[in-house]
Order: C-alpha cells, then structure tokens, then sequence
C-alpha cells in the first residue's frame, strides 16, 4: 500500500499544475485557485483549533472506538489512543485551513461532514461559516463526546453533531430537507459506500454545491470510486488535490477534471 500511494503522489508531481492559476482559462477555477485556495485564515481561528490538538495529541486517555469504516491501517484493535486518533486520524493542518476556506465560500446554506472523529476538521469547518449550521454524523459514541467537549473550548455553537451510521443519519438529514452548499466525505475509505453516499448527496445538491472527497488515493477501492465519481452524469468539474478531491456540479462549464497542484 505504500509503494501504490508513494507511485500515485509521484504522478501527481509530475501532471499537476498551475498552483497560482496561471493557463486556468475557466473564470470560476481560476477564481477558486488564486482566491480560495490562497485565502489567509485568520491566526486565531488556527490558533485556538491547534491549541485543542495539541492538546489531544499530549493526552494519556485510552478509549474504545467503534470503527464502522475500512478501519485503521496504524491503529489497530478498538483500543485506542486520544493521543493516536489526534496524530493519525485528524485532518493536517494545511488541509484544515483549505476546509475553512472552503466553508466560507460555499457553505453559507449548510455544510454535511461525514465523521467526526476528535472534531478537528469540524472546528475547521464551523469556523469558515459561523453563520450557518455544520452537520457531522459520528457512529462512535467515546470519540463523540470527546468532539463535544472540543466544540464547547473552542466556542462554536454552529456545529450539530448526529451520531449514528452514516447509513442512518443521513436519511434524516435529507428528511429535515437539509440543503447542502458543502458536503466533506471522511470517515470511511471503501468503495461501495463511499458511491452510496456521494449519490444521496448527489441528488440533494445543486449547482452552487462543491463536494470534498478526502483520502483519494489512499488505496485502489478509493482510486476506482474517485474515477466513478468523475464520470458521474450531473458532475461538470473536478479538481485532484491528490489528498482531496473537489466535486462541482456547475451550471454552464465545459466538463473537465482538473490535477491542480497544492
């Protein structure tokens, strides 16, 4: 598995390109590379959420996840670390500040996550929008809590954490016709579902939706949803961040999938 990702991120370096948005000659990505992508994250926002890690990181508790994804490939058994979880599981920094941006821009109607885990991504994401709600479902009830008591220190009341299988809670969500302008994809890494969830979504989205998938080209079962995903019928964009991939369904834009660098 290794090797599979060290070859992916060695394609990814050599045909990805303009990281400042120079020969984008679409309006909207050049406007999403050189505006978003570039956008300056106040420092107390990324301050206060690497405050909380750091803190999870230095944490001797032990807890008993319930991993209802393709599981860990560090962290093995449902014993584990606070201190594991926060270094393995919880999205880097660099992405996080993408997430906030991300959220800024498009998530002014509502914003879906699913996992949570310790809640870092979340915190990320409920601070790009404090004026709209930030939906994430959790099936583990031990990590839950934790996120909770994060949200509570960092000050964030946006953020509605639902706990359940993602196979349950998103039914009620779509039920509440709960309309997403952002929807992240995290917590489980197969195939099947990964598609499943990526079509419900699908149909409650709109042109202004922009869908983040994490973990891309983490294994084949991800390589081979991502490139389902671009083929889907109502998708017009797509941008390869080899970590993230961002799904547009744009009114108006010639179909392309772009390999931008980041």
């Amino acid at each position: 598995m290794f090797f599979f990702r060290l070859s992916g991120y060695l394609n990814y370096l050599l045909f990805s390109r303009h990281r400042k948005g120079h020969g984008i000659h679409s309006p909207f990505i050049f406007d999403l590379i050189s505006r978003v992508f570039r956008n300056k994250t106040g420092n107390d926002i990324v301050l206060k959420i690497e405050n909380i890690r750091k803190r999870c990181l230095s944490s001797e508790i032990t807890i008993r996840v319930l991993d209802l994804g393709a599981g860990s490939e560090i962290m093995k058994g449902d014993l584990r670390k606070v201190s594991d979880i926060a270094r393995y599981s919880a999205i880097p920094k660099k992405y996080g500040i993408l997430l906030t941006a991300l959220a800024a821009e498009f998530g002014k109607q509502a914003v879906i996550e699913f996992g949570t885990s310790l809640g870092i991504s979340t915190m990320y994401l409920a601070s790009g929008c404090p004026g709209s709600v930030v939906y994430t479902m959790e099936a583990c009830h031990e990590t839950s809590h934790l996120a909770m008591d994060n949200f509570r220190e960092a000050g964030l009341e946006n953020i509605r954490l639902i706990i359940g299988s993602f196979d349950s809670t998103l039914p009620e969500l779509i039920k509440q016709s709960v309309r997403p302008g952002l929807v992240f994809i995290d917590g489980d890494h197969r195939k099947e579902p990964v598609l499943r969830y990526f079509s419900q979504i699908a149909d409650i989205s709109d042109s202004t939706t922009v869908i983040v998938l994490d973990d891309i080209h983490q294994s084949y079962e991800m390589e081979d949803a991502w490139g389902q995903i671009k083929l889907h019928k109502g998708v017009t964009v797509t941008v390869d961040l080899f970590r993230m991939g961002l799904v547009f369904f744009r009114e108006g834009m010639s179909r392309f999938d772009y390999v931008i660098r980041y």
